[in-house]
């Protein structure tokens, strides 16, 4: 399977257990700037093609990643599971988060020793379940250059959420990118977090958070063109 864009060919590999969409930068010689990208919630990382390829066309390593349960090894009890478990769709998503979350320290190694993957410029991107993904693996203590973290958030159920552990985000490059009316995942403890780390730490350079104004949580094709714009931008700036 491939997919073209700007000499960008996205090739479906696995990686250290880990099945990947890879997308190599056009310019020649590494070690390259590397980008971990997660996708949402029963979505797979072949829906983020063209955004992989950008990355990769701007001089990243792009490693779109199958979540566990998503993609090339998708759990078809996901359904069954959410309509029988107290809780629902966040008590079946947060236990595959946290296990796609294990796995990224063998996978971060494998990148480097494979794909000339920078281990001292590696960033991750997360989209809904990916951005909940993001928050929590840095609340869990992995360290990357910078994160971005689209259409989640910080405040989690239970008592290891994110937002309870705001020291670690003191030196992680956070940006923060919600939707205005996002009903599913409404935008507002995002917005406290960012307030809480300006609070703590001051008005650091390593902090952002951006609203999509008049989106809600299934953006049009004009608020994602905004929402990767501000993305690879920031990682621009902060990952490399």
């Amino acid at each position: 399977m491939g997919s073209e864009q700007a000499d960008v060919v996205l090739e479906a590999v696995n990686i250290a257990g880990v099945p990947v969409l890879l997308g190599r930068p056009t310019n020649d010689g590494g070690p390259w700037p590397t980008v971990l990208w997660y996708h949402g919630f029963r979505a797979d990382a072949l829906a983020h093609a063209a955004d992989l390829e950008r990355l990769a066309s701007a001089g990243f390593l792009a490693v779109g990643i199958d979540a566990v349960g998503h993609g090339a090894r998708l759990d078809h009890t996901i359904s069954d599971r959410i309509s029988t478990t107290e809780g629902g769709a966040m008590s079946v998503m947060l236990p595959l988060v946290d296990q796609s979350i294990d796995e990224i320290p063998a996978l971060i190694s494998a990148l480097v020793a494979s794909q000339d993957a920078d281990p001292s410029s590696v960033s991750l991107v997360g989209i809904s379940m990916g951005a909940f993904l993001a928050y929590r693996a840095i609340a869990q203590g992995l360290r990357f250059r910078t994160v971005v973290a689209l259409l989640g958030s910080p405040e989690q159920p239970g008592a290891d959420s994110p937002h309870h552990g705001i020291d670690a985000f003191e030196d992680i490059g956070l940006l923060s990118v919600v939707a205005e009316h996002d009903v599913s995942v409404p935008p507002e403890p995002a917005r406290a977090f960012h307030a809480a780390l300006a609070a703590r730490f001051g008005s650091s350079q390593l902090h952002r958070h951006h609203v999509l104004r008049g989106a809600g949580h299934l953006t049009n094709a004009a608020q994602w063109h905004e929402a990767m714009r501000v993305s690879l931008d920031w990682l621009h700036t902060k990952a490399r």
